[in-house]
């Protein structure tokens, strides 16, 4: 049920770009000699987007903007959502930091650039293995004299690595918990530890005293995981969550006849182009292959069920 084409960048932005959440983060893992300088109660986000378009699928990023020792800075979240891991991040962020630069003061027309402290947020398979600076990437350089490194740009980013094999403590309110620990195990090929977490998550939320909080942030959650694990269906999620919550599995089936019916939009956009019949059929296949029931995916496609059944039968043979 791919119907988002970026289930981590979607996530990303909508659970870090609360400010409450975002502050939290910062707090608890950021070094603990920057958090006493950051004006952390000013914190605002900022709207721009540096990431290229080649790039999108493999990371997602926010600007976050406050005050350092009263001068105004910002705090970029860069957030890598693929299992393996990208060498030339400490360029990448570079360049995404040069576009902010050049922002502030082409569009904006400042006269100084403004402090950016690059911060990045890693979810992979592996843990991160790669020196976060520039001038690992630049070959020769540690053979060069102290007078002449001093021509050549260097910096380093803050290194937050959340892969399910790392051995970092999981700290912050509940609702950054929640969040982390569900990155952290997206990856996890042990689809039980992975029921642990969300059984887990779900009980947390139930526990939250904004109840309003607590709803918008389960569906979240569920989106997120009925769209970016290809292993876990509907039927699964359901049954987790009843043995938390009635309401909560209740709110399941909700979401995903939604994210069905999402998919149904978009393949009828597609099937004016390609047929409309064709565009059902990509997304009863999308749902069947998330454990959609038949019965279900029929109803919301439009299909029949002999043809929802046949589909089925394709996809187990």
């Amino acid at each position: 049920m791919d119907i988002i084409n970026q289930p981590h960048d979607k996530f990303f932005k909508e659970t870090f770009g609360d400010i409450e959440v975002a502050r939290d983060f910062i707090i608890n893992y950021l070094p603990p000699e920057l958090v006493q300088i950051i004006d952390i109660d000013h914190l605002t986000i900022e709207k721009d987007s540096f990431i290229e378009n080649e790039l999108v699928e493999l990371f997602s990023d926010l600007l976050f903007k406050t005050h350092i020792a009263g001068s105004e800075c910002y705090i970029y979240f860069l957030f890598e959502h693929k299992s393996y891991q990208s060498p030339l991040t400490a360029l990448q962020l570079l360049k995404y930091m040069i576009a902010i630069w050049e922002l502030k003061t082409n569009k904006e027309k400042q006269k100084k650039l403004p402090i950016i402290i690059p911060l990045m947020v890693y979810h992979g398979e592996s843990c991160w293995n790669i020196q976060p600076s520039l001038s690992y990437l630049i070959e020769g350089i540690e053979k060069l004299p102290a007078s002449l490194k001093k021509h050549i740009p260097d910096y380093e980013y803050i290194t937050c690595d959340l892969s399910p094999y790392g051995a970092a403590e999981i700290k912050g309110g509940a609702i950054l918990r929640i969040i982390l620990e569900t990155l952290r195990s997206m990856f996890t090929k042990d689809v039980q530890v992975f029921y642990q977490v969300l059984k887990r998550s779900i009980i947390a939320l139930e526990e939250i005293e904004q109840k309003d909080k607590g709803t918008e942030y389960f569906e979240v959650l569920i989106r997120y995981i009925m769209n970016a694990r290809n292993d876990i269906g509907v039927t699964d999620i359901y049954e987790l969550a009843k043995e938390v919550s009635l309401e909560r599995s209740e709110e399941i089936m909700t979401i995903a006849e939604q994210l069905i019916q999402e998919g149904m939009e978009k393949g009828m956009e597609k099937g004016m182009e390609k047929g409309m019949e064709k565009g059902r059929l990509e997304t009863a296949r999308a749902a069947l292959l998330k454990g959609a029931d038949v019965k279900f995916v029929a109803e919301i496609t439009g299909l029949s069920l002999e043809t929802i059944q046949k589909l089925k039968a394709e996809i187990v043979s």
